[in-house]
């Protein structure tokens, strides 16, 4: 019953970033575009990779390219990502992705006082990077390095350069509380899921899937 919910979740994710994808393409003033949607997917080091990998294995080739984001010092996801598209290319011809890193944006117990620095140097970072990579869709599901990020794609909406859709998939772990990035971001994606019903209840503009990962 629990892998068939699972099946479920990431089918309904699924479903809505198509749904989003075709209302972002008719919001567009120019010719049809027929080409892919360029994908950036945000990953965090431990378990928010496994999960967010998970998703991405429920997404077809129209996502493409995808670009990775994580932070510099974040081995571990970076070769997950790269074992993930290697199998992903044995199915799909002429996967396209790239891996990108940015500085991280809080060190474990790294002070508060101190983090807000750094997560500002990040910011400064993520933007550049954030136009020249100008995604038509973001994906992240919590760690830290995706605020700096998603705050960029935001400066680029401000300045009139790109529309980037924020779609942002709460922790299987966060059963009643929002992470730190997800009570910034619920503010700020365009959708917020959650995969417990206590977080609907609490963050009633949240989109609850059941358990997609």
């Amino acid at each position: 019953m629990g892998a068939l919910q699972a099946v479920m979740g990431a089918a309904a994710l699924l479903l809505l970033l198509l749904v989003t994808a075709r209302l972002f393409l008719a919001r567009r003033n120019s010719s049809q575009r027929t080409a892919p949607l360029s994908l950036l997917v945000v990953a965090g080091s431990g378990g928010h990779t496994t999960e967010i990998l998970r998703l991405l294995g429920s997404l077809s080739q129209s996502y493409s390219p995808r670009h990775y984001i994580f932070a510099d010092s974040d081995k571990m996801s970076e070769n997950k990502i790269l074992s993930f598209e290697q199998k992903r290319a044995e199915t799909f011809t002429n996967s396209q992705f790239s891996l990108n890193r940015i500085p991280r944006c809080r060190e474990v117990q790294q002070s508060w006082s101190s983090s807000v620095l750094t997560t500002l140097y990040s910011i400064l970072y993520s933007f550049p990077l954030t136009f020249r990579l100008k995604p038509d869709l973001i994906l992240c599901n919590g760690p830290g390095t995706c605020v700096p990020v998603c705050i960029s794609a935001l400066l680029l909406q401000i300045l009139a350069l790109k529309k980037v859709i924020i779609v942002y998939v709460e922790s299987i772990c966060r059963v009643e509380t929002l992470s730190l990035s997800g009570k910034i971001l619920y503010y700020f994606s365009d959708y917020f899921i959650v995969q417990w019903p206590a977080l609907k209840k609490k963050y009633p503009n949240s989109v609850y899937l059941g358990r997609i990962v």
